[in-house]
């Protein structure tokens, strides 16, 4: 029986943790030998393991990951774009389910978990390693989300979030170390997105690596659709109004998120003829208070952090539209979700959400950073003429293409290929 063992910072803490647990059951379904070990565990699932066999190394985990957190501030710019250093990590090669795997498999591992040179070290193991790329920080000198730049095209340097920029800043610094450590590490890259693709074909670092194109899973057994009307009754919304559901928004200063243009897009609908707002409601869901959040021209329901998946997949399945504003996401699983629940999205067209957003088929894609244009969807939902035909695209979306049968196959065949290969 084949064995894979996937490597990531945290079990579920995020978009990556929780593509490599979808994945993961995918491949158990498919009668794979597939293990979970985390760098740092928060849950109680004893189904995924982790480096920390006691309480002193699981302090120490937090605290590195925390210490790097801080000394991050004295390098960044006070902006939101996530960017990772490489002070701490740790070595995974000694232990068990790493030394008996067929496959390593690699998904997020930054957070003083897999510097390069603890990268590089892996190549002892002489196994073939598979590396998911969730964001763009393995091809960059640092960032996660890179917006307009092209400093990875190169090597990097005179970096636009450093406080002190230069031709051999920390980023070139890093860049330097990644390059030795992929000299010595061959690994296969699995890109979730044609965006993300793009993206590896055109960095520095990568030049000679395998990328195949496999999108991300998700349960399509429970992010599934439902009757409307009950899912909002059991959530205590309204029946009678057009609902659009949307995230966590922190506040209007968000770049990332595109708080901003979805205020914007609000405003601009609100304005519009023919469009009645006392018939139109927002459900947010994500925020942790209620405080501070920016006033928004229709009544909106706040529905605070979901931890749990059915009750998530009610509020997307009581939902006449999905809205994601952001800027920059590689297959960002709250689409996939929303669609595997019946529920159109309107999102700008950016990262990897054109690979499941078909425009006027399954949702809208609006221009990008345009709140015009934005506006323009959700008035596009408000006026369609079959509701009832939008929720079945959507859905069939997801099967034809993101199912957990058809992942896992994806998946296994690459593996083959390479324990063939090795």
């Amino acid at each position: 029986m084949l064995k894979v063992v996937h490597l990531n910072t945290y079990d579920g803490n995020g978009g990556a943790g929780r593509a490599c647990i979808r994945l993961n059951r995918a491949l158990l379904s498919k009668g794979i030998d597939s293990k979970i070990v985390v760098h740092y565990k928060f849950g109680s699932d004893a189904r995924i393991l982790t480096f920390n066999t006691n309480l002193i190394q699981k302090a120490y985990t937090a605290a590195t990951i925390v210490l790097e957190r801080i000394l991050a501030k004295r390098y960044l710019k006070p902006v939101k774009t996530p960017f990772s250093f490489a002070w701490f990590g740790r070595s995974v090669i000694h232990h068990p389910d790493v030394k008996n795997a067929d496959i390593i498999h690699l998904h997020w591992v930054n957070h003083s978990f897999l510097n390069p040179k603890h990268l590089a070290e892996i190549a002892r193991l002489n196994k073939p390693v598979v590396w998911t790329f969730h964001d763009s920080n393995a091809f960059t000198g640092g960032c996660h989300v890179r917006y307009t730049c092209d400093h990875f095209h190169r090597e990097c340097g005179d970096c636009p979030l450093l406080s002190k920029p230069g031709p051999h800043d920390v980023s070139h610094q890093i860049w330097k170390e990644k390059q030795n450590a992929y000299n010595q590490l061959n690994f296969s890259i699995i890109s979730p997105s044609g965006w993300m693709r793009k993206s590896v074909s055109e960095s520095s670092l990568m030049k000679g690596k395998s990328i195949i194109q496999i999108p991300n899973t998700l349960e399509t057994d429970l992010f599934r659709p439902m009757e409307q009307q009950s899912a909002r009754e059991q959530l205590g919304l309204p029946t009678d109004k057009l609902i659009f559901l949307t995230g966590f928004m922190p506040s209007r200063k968000d770049m990332h998120k595109g708080t901003g243009y979805l205020m914007q897009s609000l405003e601009l609908l609100a304005q519009r003829q023919g469009i009645n707002t006392g018939q139109i409601e927002l459900v947010v869901f994500g925020n942790r208070n209620e405080k501070d959040v920016p006033v928004f021209p229709f009544k909106t329901t706040f529905l605070g952090t979901i931890s749990n998946d059915e009750k998530l997949a009610q509020c997307y399945a009581a939902a006449d539209a999905f809205l994601i504003p952001s800027l920059e996401d590689n297959l960002p699983y709250t689409v996939m979700e929303s669609l595997a629940c019946g529920t159109p999205v309107v999102a700008f067209t950016t990262g990897g959400i054109p690979d499941m957003v078909q425009h006027q088929h399954n949702g809208y894609l609006a221009t990008y950073r345009s709140a015009e244009s934005f506006t323009d969807g959700m008035e596009w939902i408000i006026n369609h003429p079959d509701h009832h035909s939008l929720r079945e695209q959507a859905r069939q979306t997801v099967m034809d293409n993101f199912s957990e049968e058809i992942i896992a196959q994806k998946h296994l065949e690459v593996y083959q290929q390479l324990v063939k290969k090795q």
